[in-house]
């Protein structure tokens, strides 16, 4: 069997394949790209499809499945530099925490004259504590808990992530720090703060229970379905609860420190996870024909949703 490879935007050639079958996976086939093309040698920067803006094809199907025969094309896209994502993760949580923390712990830096007047209040030093769990959290998770279907991402990624990470830290931290801020009611505080660790622990058990769908070393997809543990109850109503929690969490965050920039720092992070959900529910109910229909993505916990 021979495959004509070719760029999915201009449709030029990059490599001719020969002495293939159909029992060859698409994950061989990036292999003997990487052979002919040095430059793709690391398979996980190729994405192979069948149409030239089609999805891509799991490195696990046989040209078989795919009903590709001898003479065929295969349209390539180079995803660029790859950057582990487990190395990702740790760069965007361990860099908010850092400048939070920095913040928080040498205001003379920041504030001046006034730093001298500083006296955390009580609710300055919640909001700290609540930061700093949140990720690190995140961070032992990253190294225990999640198992990633794909073992990379684009490069370019680490530096658009880590702005958004580290900017709002920055700018949540300076304004929570500072001097003049004023801390709300009481009762405000500590609603926020109990809701946000309810949150907290809520996003751990969904991520635990998303762990325990996928055997070590493998990519097995399984519906998400809710375990003894009570938090886990919300993947009967909603495909990504560890969105609705994260929401949640920043909700409350902003909540007890009645923060601007906190809000607008909760508003951008929904924007995004409502991408992300929208996308894993409608992938889920194309992979799994069997999957509840009554279920939504994570912000239709708050607001129903039609898909």
């Amino acid at each position: 069997m021979e495959l004509e490879i070719v760029h999915a935007r201009s449709n030029k050639a990059v490599v001719s394949l020969k002495e293939l079958d159909g029992s060859t996976t698409i994950g061989e086939v990036k292999r003997a790209i990487g052979k002919q093309r040095r430059r793709y040698d690391d398979i996980n920067r190729q994405e192979l499809r069948l149409e030239p803006k089609g999805k891509g094809l799991k490195d696990d199907s046989t040209l078989k499945e795919l009903n590709v025969n001898s003479g065929a094309m295969l349209y390539f896209k180079d995803r660029g530099y790859q950057i582990g994502w487990s190395t990702v993760f740790m760069a965007e949580y361990a860099g908010p925490l850092f400048v939070y923390m920095w913040i928080y712990t040498r205001p003379w830096l920041f504030y001046g004259e006034l730093s001298p007047s500083i006296g955390h209040q009580p609710v300055v030093r919640m909001a700290a504590i609540c930061w700093s769990v949140h990720y690190i959290k995140r961070i032992l998770e990253t190294l225990f808990v999640h198992r990633f279907s794909n073992a990379t991402m684009p490069f370019k990624n680490l530096f658009i992530n880590c702005s958004y990470y580290w900017g709002f830290a920055a700018y949540v931290s300076y304004h929570v720090n500072h001097p003049l801020y004023t801390a709300p009611s009481d009762n405000q505080v500590l609603g926020g703060f109990i809701a946000f660790a309810i949150c907290e622990l809520g996003n751990f058990s969904i991520h635990w229970a998303l762990r325990c769908l996928r055997p070590a070393g493998s990519k097995v997809r399984k519906i998400p379905r809710a375990t003894s543990n009570p938090l886990t109850t919300l993947f009967n109503f909603v495909s990504c609860p560890n969105y609705t929690y994260e929401f949640g969490a920043w909700v409350s965050f902003s909540i007890m420190t009645q923060c601007l920039p906190a809000f607008v720092f909760c508003a951008f992070g929904m924007y995004q996870m409502s991408v992300w959900a929208l996308g894993k529910h409608k992938n889920y109910r194309q992979e799994f024909p069997d999957y509840p229909r009554r279920k939504a993505s994570y912000h239709s916990f708050f607001k129903p949703h039609k898909s």
